[in-house]
């Protein structure tokens, strides 16, 4: 049995601005195949399906419907974490993080979560949708089921959700008042969840929501390697393969599969 389950949730029906994301797990996977790259992460592990992880393939998504779409994607999570397997999500757009969260804090009732965002994402209702991909962690926040929520890299803060924050003790760490200091107070059992767009977009072209100012691939990956607290779960955001330039997010978004796969599963 593998320790770590790979899986699909091609759903982006709470996109707010570009549908696309959908698109995204096929594509981050074609990066695997399609031959440019190794297998290999900077650790020096190859990440071999089969071998020391599991395709489970994707979730079959029936209905456009949040709640029908996020009942069956917390199921399918819940029956991956049954035999206490590590998860690595590729989405689809951001909110399929709630129904994924709500799967995970039954099993991990203390859970703590570190989100790589240039947004907040926590809209109490944005544009009369609650489960808008704006909105995801007021979703899971308002439930009462995790220990902690630390956010980073985000650079669009309003009075809304600075007040959102507060609301439910959020600490963020914004772009402009970024260091690496969170990294020492994480907390376990930790789950990451991580919007591409946390990066500058010309790193990472291929996402929806352009918001200059991010990080790094380089800054990402150095803080993916620095984290030494238990990761017992990843999602993987926003990727909209019809923004994107020759695959270059695509690509970026296999090699973050690849660092946090390697980090899960041999630490």
């Amino acid at each position: 049995m593998h320790k770590l389950k790979l899986i699909g949730i091609p759903h982006d029906s709470n996109s707010s601005f570009l549908r696309g994301a959908a698109l995204g797990p096929s594509r981050i996977r074609l990066m695997e195949k399609e031959g440019s790259v190794n297998r290999f992460s900077e650790i020096g592990r190859e990440l071999v399906d089969g071998i020391n992880y599991q395709d489970c393939g994707d979730i079959e998504l029936s209905t456009s419907d949040s709640c029908a779409a996020f009942n069956t994607i917390r199921d399918a999570i819940s029956q991956l974490l049954e035999n206490d397997s590590k998860i690595i999500s590729l989405g689809g757009d951001h909110s399929i993080s709630f129904p994924v969260l709500s799967a995970f804090s039954k099993k991990y009732p203390n859970l703590n979560v570190l989100h790589f965002d240039a947004h907040a994402d926590l809209y109490d209702n944005f544009e009369d949708n609650p489960y808008s991909h704006a909105s995801p962690f007021a979703r899971i926040l308002e439930k009462g089921v995790l220990n902690s929520l630390t956010q980073v890299g985000v650079r669009t803060l309003n009075t809304h959700q600075k007040q959102q924050a507060i609301r439910f003790d959020v600490k963020i760490i914004e772009m402009k008042d970024f260091s690496l200091d969170f990294i020492a107070e994480l907390k376990n059992p930790l789950y990451i969840s991580l919007d591409l767009d946390v990066l500058d977009p010309a790193y990472a072209p291929g996402i929806s929501h352009h918001e200059p100012g991010g990080m790094s691939t380089r800054q990402l990956i150095d803080i993916i390697q620095k984290i030494e607290t238990p990761i017992v779960g990843a999602d993987i955001v926003e990727l909209n393969p019809k923004r994107d330039n020759h695959n270059m997010t695509a690509m970026l978004a296999y090699k973050l599969f690849k660092e946090l796969a390697s980090k899960m599963i041999y630490s």
